[in-house]
């Protein structure tokens, strides 16, 4: 009785664990394609372009529809891996990256997975910088995508990926140097990412001609549009503003008598901005409303908007007022008053029209569309514009 009971729960235990594989198997049976275009390949494809175009839940969308296809295609879990640190979610990110490893056959399935490493690493550093977290002694992203690099070249020398997305990476880092030889690399290779890479040396090109000299100026220069705040950083840390008006600003004495009661009563305060408070650049902002520069003031309701986008008017009008305080030169307030407009798209009669006349005269700015002529007085000033603006006038005013 005893052996026939045991061997009743034997046959049990086996019958149990025959069902649990049988359910498992179906559980992972791969769908069947129901187009000539339902294929694994063809999903990716898709869902890369997407990446590009950052749509990253519709990309996650087709490497899903790929791995029910083909649950071990390597690329698929690659391109989920781009999908989820598009959507900021690294720790899923990176587990992708693992699985998309354990299941590469072959070098060019490696070889995209190096490239994902790359480009996740960079994304997760510049989803830190964004929010505000302290990550700047972090450097061990860029070491992790500098050890993917080289494993990436060993595999395919002629891979424009890899350096291309190295180049971010370098940028991301604030290295110009080698994110310009990164950039280069890939127009020689003239493969993949030609017209993106000749882009990105274009801009950092412009930014080492800027020469920032602070990180603020590094970081600014990234951007594709500079605020109020941004402007007030640069001039005052990128073209050490108050050291430039205490240098060449005229000096004026009154000696005349003064009522000490009179005196007192008359001096006024400069008041604070409401809505700088907590904000990362506020010493640069009150550093530049106490020295006062036309364009940068507080508003009627006390506030400074220090997220407000400035336009390539308002920073010609900023720089007009700088030149003519450090100068002395009053005339240049009124000197183009009058004239005819040599752009297309700038009235004689506009309140700026006098100030992008005298920054334009000088050769501080320019025209943005040299083939048209026209200066575009209401686009946004990116910041490697706007720091090399800064350049031109240290260099025609001699001031570094």
């Amino acid at each position: 009785m005893f052996c026939r009971a045991n061997m009743k729960k034997v046959l049990f235990a086996i019958v149990l664990f025959s069902a649990v594989l049988l359910i498992a198997a179906c559980g992972t049976k791969a769908r069947q394609p129901e187009s000539a275009l339902d294929t694994p390949e063809h999903h990716v494809f898709t869902g890369m372009k997407l990446i590009d175009q950052e749509k990253y839940q519709d990309a996650e969308r087709e490497f899903a529809l790929a791995l029910e296809l083909n649950n071990q295609y390597s690329k698929a879990y690659a391109g989920m891996s781009l999908a989820k640190a598009g959507q900021q979610n690294y720790t899923a990110a990176f587990e992708q990256l693992e699985k998309a490893w354990d299941t590469a056959k072959t070098g060019e399935e490696q070889l995209a997975v190096h490239i994902g490493y790359i480009r996740v690493n960079t994304q997760s550093k510049l989803a830190c910088t964004k929010i505000g977290v302290d990550c700047e002694q972090d450097t061990s992203w860029l070491k992790k995508c500098e050890s993917s690099y080289q494993d990436a070249v060993k595999l395919d020398a002629s891979s424009a990926a890899a350096p291309f997305f190295m180049g971010l990476a370098y940028k991301t880092a604030l290295d110009y140097g080698k994110a310009g030889a990164m950039f280069a690399k890939v127009l020689e290779i003239r493969k993949e990412y030609v017209s993106q890479a000749n882009a990105q040396w274009n801009l950092v090109q412009k930014i080492q001609r800027a020469m920032p000299g602070t990180v603020t100026g590094k970081k600014i220069a990234l951007l594709e549009s500079i605020s109020r705040a941004d402007a007030a950083a640069l001039f005052m840390e990128e073209l050490k503003i108050d050291v430039l008006y205490k240098k060449r600003t005229p000096r004026t004495f009154d000696t005349s008598f003064k009522d000490p009661e009179k005196a007192r009563s008359a001096q006024t305060v400069q008041p604070a901005a409401k809505d700088i408070a907590g904000h990362p650049l506020k010493a640069d902002i009150d550093g530049i409303l106490a020295i006062g520069v036309r364009g940068l003031e507080i508003n009627p309701q006390g506030n400074f908007e220090p997220a407000g986008a400035l336009n390539r008017a308002e920073y010609a009008l900023m720089i007009e007022d700088i030149l003519i305080k450090v100068t002395g030169d009053n005339v240049l307030a009124t000197k183009f008053i009058g004239s005819t407009s040599p752009f297309p798209d700038l009235r004689s009669d506009l309140p700026y029209f006098n100030a992008v006349m005298v920054v334009t005269s000088r050769g501080i700015m320019e025209a943005m569309d040299i083939t048209t002529g026209e200066f575009a007085p209401l686009a946004p000033v990116p910041g490697a514009d706007a720091l090399l603006i800064i350049r031109k006038i240290k260099e025609e005013l001699k001031f570094d």
